[in-house]
């Protein structure tokens, strides 16, 4: 049987959106992270043009607590109307606060490896050595870029799983692209993805 490179990481911050593309405008989260924002926050860490960091799994471990939030945006985007008053665009979203997740996955091959090294261990070896020293390829984001965490690194003692949360998520955004990396736009939804003593399973 093949050995599975296996790698986890914990990651809390005071916000956090998941984003529900079914919720338009009025932008909303989901209650716990997508199978692609885990697979942004890996690939943030640690990453090979030959092999990805395939997200399995991710516990919850604060309650969920929502908040309503607001910003002010002032770039070229904006109406004609507000440019021309040097007006804001006001920004409103339902976010997550106080969050705390422990996200696990396993490295894949997306392509032979193009030297003789295992590049599966090398890539585990690459991530687990990152996080250990709290270092990263690009700053980690909890959805938003403006979210940053207040932590990330290995599992800290206190940290536990917030069995009390059970919940279905009708629909939820598992894919953006047909491919791990360099795919297609082709979203693609898992139905009644279920939230179990806190953890949230990924199907593949």
């Amino acid at each position: 049987m093949p050995k599975r490179y296996e790698v986890q990481l914990e990651i809390a911050g005071p916000a956090a959106m998941w984003n529900r593309p079914d919720s338009g405008g009025a932008f909303t989260s989901y209650p716990a992270p997508t199978y692609s924002a885990v697979k942004g926050i890996f690939e943030s860490i640690a990453r090979l043009k030959s092999a990805y960091i395939r997200p399995t799994r991710a516990d919850i471990c604060r309650p969920i607590r929502y908040h309503r939030y607001a910003t002010n945006y002032r770039g070229p985007l904006r109406k004609g109307n507000q440019l021309a008053l040097d007006a804001s665009y006001q920004l409103i979203a339902v976010i997550l606060v106080d969050v705390c997740y422990r996200l696990y996955g396993v490295v894949e091959e997306l392509e032979p490896a193009p030297t003789p090294n295992n590049h599966l261990h090398v890539l585990q070896a690459m991530f687990e050595r990152r996080v250990a020293k709290g270092q990263a390829y690009s700053t980690p984001c909890l959805g938003w870029k403006e979210f940053t965490p207040s932590y990330f690194g290995p599992f800290r003692q206190g940290t536990d799983v917030e069995r009390s949360i059970n919940l279905e998520i009708p629909s939820m955004l598992h894919q953006v692209f047909d491919r791990p990396v360099n795919g297609r736009w082709n979203p693609r939804f898992v139905q009644g993805c279920r939230v179990e003593g806190g953890v949230l399973s990924y199907a593949q």
